[in-house]
């Protein structure tokens, strides 16, 4: 063989190789011990519109609204804080959940809830397995990047003590200098509502604290807006259309709380940062705010 052709044949043996890389560190698979950045979902998008809705899925009249009105906004992303009603089973997954917010299936990321977990690999799994391909494959926790911010979808509902897999991997995947993150997960760490704190949370968030600007969480189902705490704001958007939860608007640690109201988040996020408002089910906006952030650095 001559020395150009033998050349050719390390360049074309690389190229493969570094290919093969790249797919590895990118596609979460269900061989891979844990998940991994889901380069599908990413995007270079300079500026984003995202809407976080949870505990709406239950096919009722409420739960369209608000579909509705997160429909006419034209967003990029969805992220759907779990719980399809009433037990995330198959059924449940294409009577409640694909009839009302099935429509942005393919720019949904999802993460489980209390409700769908028992039955995640009967309902939850095959479910967004189909309906979204480019999520990996039966993995509840993964992370993403748009408009200059990282996504990590994580589980409350899955081991995420000190030392299990899902924590360990969080702390991994926050290495990255800078705050532009959004954590988001079923069950908060800070709540008002019915179900108040749930101290179990607590590695998930001290494993995103100093690296995320905000956390976002459903279960109460209301709307929530807490006082930066240990640099995180957490926004707690429960209130999708499956009844509501009273929240105590005297915890002290609440700018601003609303339990009466049907509604979702917005997010319109930019580099550095993440404008934000609460929209009922009418498409009013019932509260404001903002949150910047360190940009991510490698």
């Amino acid at each position: 063989m001559t020395r150009r052709r033998i050349l050719v044949v390390l360049v074309l043996v690389s190229a493969v190789g570094l290919a093969a890389a790249a797919a590895a560190q990118f596609v979460g698979d269900d061989t891979s011990s844990e998940p991994r950045e889901v380069a599908a979902l990413s995007d270079s998008k300079r500026s984003a519109t995202i809407w976080a809705v949870g505990d709406g899925a239950d096919g009722g009249e409420a739960a369209r609204r608000v579909a509705d009105v997160i429909k006419r906004s034209r967003p990029d992303r969805v992220l759907y804080l779990g719980d399809v009603y009433d037990q995330g089973t198959a059924e449940e997954f294409k009577d409640n959940y694909r009839s009302v917010y099935g429509r942005f299936d393919g720019i949904t990321a999802p993460t489980p809830g209390n409700h769908d977990w028992p039955n995640h690999e009967d309902g939850y799994d095959p479910y967004w397995r189909n309906a979204n391909p480019r999520l990996p494959r039966n993995r509840h926790w993964y992370s993403f990047k748009t408009a200059g911010w990282e996504f990590l979808s994580l589980n409350s509902e899955e081991e995420h003590a000190v030392g299990t897999p899902q924590e360990r991997w969080a702390k991994r995947q926050v290495s990255e200098r800078g705050t532009c993150r959004i954590a988001f997960w079923h069950r908060p760490f800070l709540n008002a509502g019915r179900h108040g704190d749930q101290p179990d949370i607590e590695p998930l968030w001290n494993a995103v604290r100093d690296h995320a600007a905000l956390v976002i969480t459903g279960h109460d189902h209301n709307m929530q807006h807490f006082e930066r705490t240990e640099g995180i704001v957490e926004l707690i958007s429960g209130a999708g259309g499956h009844e509501r939860y009273q929240s105590n608007g005297n915890d002290p640690r609440l700018v601003w709380d609303e339990d009466d109201q049907f509604g979702a988040l917005r997010l319109d996020l930019r580099r550095g940062l993440a404008r934000f408002r609460f929209v009922n089910d009418d498409g009013k906006t019932l509260h404001t705010g903002r949150v910047r952030c360190r940009p991510l650095r490698g």
